[in-house]
């Protein structure tokens, strides 16, 4: 017997790709995170950028990021609502 286990939209992939790369969702959610990236290139697409981008990032040093910057990204976050 299967059993039927209900399929991620890409908007609820978009808001648990942060806790999938942490390793934070449990093991139900993992497998349908998974299984939706496995049948959707878009977001497949999405979780790979969203790896590059924490590399990336993650090099970066405080002094790399210019004050012009700064407030740059702090305004682009200042707005941010989930959706």
């Amino acid at each position: 017997m299967t059993v039927d286990v209900e399929q991620l939209s890409c908007q609820e992939l978009v808001e648990l790709v942060t806790d999938y790369l942490e390793g934070a969702l449990s093991p139900a959610d993992t497998a349908r995170f998974e299984d939706h990236i496995g049948r959707c290139g878009g977001c497949t697409i999405y979780l790979e950028q969203m790896r590059r981008t924490i590399e990336v990032v993650g090099q970066l040093s405080v002094d790399a990021l210019t004050p012009d910057a700064e407030r740059d990204l702090l305004e682009a976050f200042r707005g941010w609502r989930p959706a």
